[in-house]
């Protein structure tokens, strides 16, 4: 069930930014959440298993058209300066609000009504921002000028379908073994398919993702860092949940209780992130997110132990936490400047699949150092593996942490940045 929605949502990414760029960003953004709430209603009534994973993999196309389509609509509707820095800080201020909301909430329904109520909750919500959207956001028409742009089919059908079975094979490759033929197998469509997506893109009139854009040095790192990014500090929520419950064996609404502490700290970052890319720009901005995550990552691998008491963990959640945020809003400010208004959506898609697959190989590859030592073990001495693998996976994610860095400080220096021509003149909505 976790799976469906990774792969799908990872293989739809590019297309979902480049369907906001020539359908219409508000349009999409409303379509993303009625699928995502029809998809979400499937999930909560099905009565299968084969249902609820169908639903799920639904899910995931309503959320690869989401994420690049919210963030287009952020970067155009505030021009690029202290303002949309501001909006990005407050999008991912509410992202971290709703991870706290999220865990408990799934804690309490989870426990008081079953795991239908989890997909049941999505669809007023989805649903009514769906209707608000079409009374707050401006019109797709307004303030833009449209040139006639054609679909890139060939380009949507060869990345959509290697990027799926890419994140497919890196998925599923730790459960079935690396070696497994279907692994091997998809591996090796995705290489064919992706190397075909970028023929298609060298010589299409119109192409999905403009080669172009990747002599824009800031949109090159940002993409970059949502990888790095994903792959480290997005890892640690899935070996902190590993911690609490198999660990310490917290319930689910104890494991959401717990997760308030990160939580907070990461909100606190995004907030942080806007004022710090404003007086240093976002190169030292993404350096002091990613040096504050190595720090706090480390002090946070000591709470990986059967014995160390919930409050061993604390200092560590705080300050990786703070360094999550401060990265989280800086990357998506690097993502967007310098690229022209109607580049946004796919420039969004770039960074959101890189985003999914640094998610996917980062889990990929700390899972297997984490689990390498829990074989034939059981009660204490199985919790003491999993404690000791998970402290030697920590630790290794806060050394991409630190690799994250020196891809940060490729970035141009803010007085070389400031002093370059505006490449996008505000646009007027």
């Amino acid at each position: 069930m976790v799976s469906a929605y990774v792969v799908l949502a990872g293989g739809f990414l590019l297309l979902g930014g480049r369907a906001a760029d020539l359908l219409g960003r508000r349009r999409t953004f409303v379509a993303a959440l009625a699928v995502y709430a029809l998809s979400s209603l499937a999930g909560g009534l099905a009565g299968a298993p084969g249902v609820i994973i169908a639903a799920r993999a639904v899910q995931g196309i309503g959320g690869a058209l989401l994420l690049p389509s919210t963030l287009s609509l952020l970067n155009t509707l505030f021009e690029e300066g202290p303002r949309r820095n501001r909006a990005l800080a407050v999008w991912g201020g509410a992202g971290a609000s709703g991870l706290t909301v999220g865990a408990l909430l799934g804690g309490v329904l989870t426990q008081a009504f079953g795991w239908p109520a989890v997909f049941f909750v999505n669809v007023p919500l989805a649903g009514l921002v769906a209707v608000a959207a079409l009374f707050v956001i401006p019109d797709d028409r307004r303030g833009v000028v449209r040139e006639r742009r054609r679909f890139d089919l060939p380009g949507a059908l060869t990345v959509t379908g290697g990027a799926t079975l890419l994140v497919f094979a890196l998925v599923q490759g730790p459960e079935a073994g690396w070696t497994d033929p279907l692994i091997i197998g998809a591996f090796v469509a995705a290489a064919v398919l992706l190397a075909a997506f970028a023929a298609v893109e060298a010589r299409g009139a119109d192409p999905l993702m403009p080669f172009g854009l990747l002599r824009n040095r800031s949109l090159v790192v940002g993409v970059a860092t949502t990888f790095v990014f994903m792959g480290t500090f997005g890892a640690l929520p899935y070996f902190l949940t590993v911690l609490f419950q198999n660990v310490h064996g917290f319930s689910a609404l104890e494991t959401g209780l717990a997760f308030l502490v990160p939580s907070v700290a990461i909100a606190t970052g995004t907030q942080l992130g806007e004022r710090m890319v404003g007086r240093l720009g976002t190169r030292w901005t993404l350096v002091t997110g990613f040096a504050a995550g190595v720090a706090g990552t480390a002090v946070l691998a000591a709470g990986f132990d059967i014995d160390a008491a919930f409050l061993t963990t604390v200092p560590g959640l705080v300050v990786s936490g703070v360094g999550q945020g401060l990265v989280w809003t800086a990357m998506w400010i690097a993502a967007s400047t310098g690229v022209a208004p109607e580049r946004q959506g796919v420039a969004n898609g770039m960074a959101s699949t890189a985003l999914n697959l640094g998610n996917a190989i980062g889990l990929a590859v700390l899972t297997a150092v984490a689990n390498a030592g829990t074989g034939g073990r059981t009660g204490d001495l199985l919790r003491a593996a999993i404690a000791g693998g998970s402290r030697t996976a920590v630790l290794l994610a806060a050394a991409g942490m630190a690799a994250g860095t020196l891809v940060a400080l490729a970035l141009r220096r803010p007085r070389a940045a400031a002093a370059a021509p505006a490449q996008t003149p505000p646009v007027e909505v």
